[in-house]
């Protein structure tokens, strides 16, 4: 049995153990918040977005546009979300299992033609780890969502399909549902599936039906091509909101658990510290008593 001395520095260290995981634990909660209220400014505006466009769906138009045709996939480029650091639970690693397993499905296209845009430092090293080039580092996209920077990532993706270097581009993240619940979601971004964005939009606003009831120039279509990319970009942002959120929601529930296993710990060792000293005290008695009879 360990001494008493022994189990008291170890009761100490479970403590300051549990002061970080604590703290850190309420770092996360107040990112969290803030994290929620910019997704929560930013839904109506993707909303309104999508269900225009869908509204145009509606109507007896025949759609053209680049975005939507699909092709023969000769390179895949795959955008995938993590944090820049770690003590979130299993956020990063089921990130990365996805990203194996997809990269996995491309393997007769070639490395080569697998490109892969990691957001977020965990998944550049995953990236690297599974034999891959990074198309570029977009470190601080993951700490700092920004529209701005967000948009150039969506710019560049559509450029290089519209230029036919890109065939096909997929989405890996974290959908938040709520603060127990981020679900991992694998998602096609380019060609654009216009039939799933109106049921996303029907499936949120609650509408079965739409008013088409419009005078629009210069044409349905022209305005439908012009929407697309607008579409597009909130689409990587809100990706990356998603994402963002997910993450501190994952780290506050995993310091919550390390908090709590820590309480536990705590009471364990101070049971194990009050039995040891209660057995010593016996056994100095016990001498004590045993001198005096002798």
């Amino acid at each position: 049995m360990a001494s008493l001395k022994e189990v008291k520095n170890r009761i100490n260290s479970v403590k300051s153990t549990r002061q970080i995981t604590s703290a850190m634990k309420m770092v996360a909660s107040a990112k969290l918040h803030k994290a929620q209220g910019r997704i929560e400014n930013m839904l109506p505006y993707q909303r309104k977005l999508n269900e225009i466009l869908t509204n145009f769906l509606g109507t007896d138009v025949t759609i053209e546009s680049p975005y939507t045709v699909g092709r023969p996939v000769g390179r895949v480029a795959i955008v995938v979300f993590s944090s820049n650091s770690s003590l979130c639970g299993a956020f990063n690693a089921n990130v990365a299992k996805m990203l194996e397993s997809i990269s996995e499905e491309y393997k007769p296209l070639g490395k080569e033609n697998i490109l892969i845009y990691p957001v977020g430092r965990k998944m550049e090293e995953a990236a690297k780890k599974l034999g891959f080039v990074p198309q570029g580092s977009y470190q601080e996209l993951a700490e700092k969502p920004s529209y701005i920077q967000a948009y150039g990532l969506a710019e560049h993706l559509m450029k290089g399909f519209l230029e036919g270097r890109i065939d096909k581009v997929e989405l890996i993240y974290h959908h938040f549902k709520s603060i127990g619940s981020q679900i991992l979601t694998r998602d096609q971004y380019l060609p654009i599936n216009l039939d799933k964005v109106a049921e996303e939009t029907t499936e949120s606003t609650g509408k079965s039906g739409f008013n088409n009831d419009y005078v629009v120039e210069p044409s349905v279509p022209q305005l439908i091509a012009d929407l697309l990319p607008k579409v597009l970009s909130q689409k990587i942002y809100t990706v990356l909101l998603d994402s963002n959120t997910s993450e501190h929601a994952a780290r506050m529930l995993a310091m919550q658990a390390a908090t709590d296993n820590a309480n536990e710990l705590i009471q364990d060792l101070t049971k194990q510290y009050n039995k040891s000293r209660q057995q010593a005290i016996t056994n100095e008695l016990l001498d004590i008593i045993g001198g005096s009879l002798k």
